[in-house]
């Protein structure tokens, strides 16, 4: 069987130590840094740029610049209680403590959307800023950090997919990775993190890019958001099909990790927290082409 070894590279940077304990700059930390840095140059970007507004630009330079530590928090507070509250309910009740250990891992995407949400929500209250259209301009910054967040779970060797024998399949190192019913020899896995960078950043990313500063979408308020939304709910919803669940979910009736099935057929974790993103994408596109058409 044909199969790419993992590259030799480590999840640290580089590390030093002060007085006994050890820093470290983790790419991943670097990840979430850099895709905040972007995405607060490219919706800073866009609020100065007239011609991509029908009107005037929602909000400043200096709001944009103040959003971003509201963002800093959404996302790490929100994707935290996210994959505490959806992955793994039951360990964290019994080992309260453990929630805020968060260099141990464990991020969850929908719950630091939810968090970004509700951190907009209540800085456009306070900034008396329309909602909708800050929330066009936070879906354009949203795949760069896509991108970059699952380039770093590729290079921490996680999030990895269900067992292949296709050629690009990657044999990630670990027990827990090579530990695949049926394979005695080394297990070649779907490499699902460089799927979703593909989908939800790369291609997700320039079709909004594409549409914003070539199609003019912002002049139409929920546009952007709603293909956001449907784009990235759609490509999870699919890459979910070759992504090892977690492994709560998986047992000896249910092997594929079904967080809700009957019948040996279901849906997991990340595709019913996927759903309601593509029907609430669908609406808001539908809602925007209707309050386009009069025009």
């Amino acid at each position: 069987m044909s199969y790419i070894p993992f590259p030799d590279i480590t999840p640290e940077i580089f590390s030093f130590q002060i007085y006994g304990m050890t820093f470290a700059l983790r790419w991943y930390a670097l990840a979430y840094i850099a895709g905040l840095v972007v995405g607060w140059k490219l919706v800073t970007r866009a609020v100065t740029t007239p011609r991509l507004w029908s009107g005037s630009a929602p909000a400043s330079a200096e709001q944009i610049e103040r959003l971003l530590t509201w963002v800093i928090l959404g996302v790490i507070i929100g994707g935290r209680a996210g994959y505490v509250l959806f992955y793994q309910p039951a360990y964290f009740a019994q080992n309260p403590t453990h929630v805020l250990r968060v260099w141990e891992g464990g991020m969850s995407f929908h719950g630091g959307f939810l968090g970004t949400v509700i951190a907009g929500i209540v800085f456009c209250r306070r900034e008396k800023i329309p909602m909708l259209q800050l929330a066009d301009l936070m879906a354009v910054a949203a795949p760069t950090g896509l991108f970059l967040g699952r380039i770093a779970n590729f290079i921490n060797a996680e999030l990895w997919g269900r067992p292949t024998t296709l050629p690009w399949g990657v044999a990630f190192p670990g027990e827990a990775a090579q530990t695949c019913p049926g394979v005695l020899t080394i297990c070649a896995r779907h490499p699902s993190q460089l799927y979703e960078a593909a989908l939800e950043g790369l291609l997700l990313g320039a079709l909004l890019l594409w549409a914003v500063w070539r199609g003019g979408w912002l002049k139409t308020p929920g546009r952007t958001l709603g293909t956001f939304l449907a784009g990235y709910g759609l490509a999870r919803f699919l890459v979910e099909f070759v992504r090892q669940p977690d492994a709560q979910f998986v047992t000896d009736g249910n092997p594929l990790g079904l967080a809700l099935h009957f019948g040996g057929y279901g849906l997991t974790m990340g595709q019913l927290l996927s759903l309601p993103m593509v029907l609430a994408g669908l609406w808001f596109i539908t809602r925007a082409r209707r309050q386009a058409r009069p025009a």
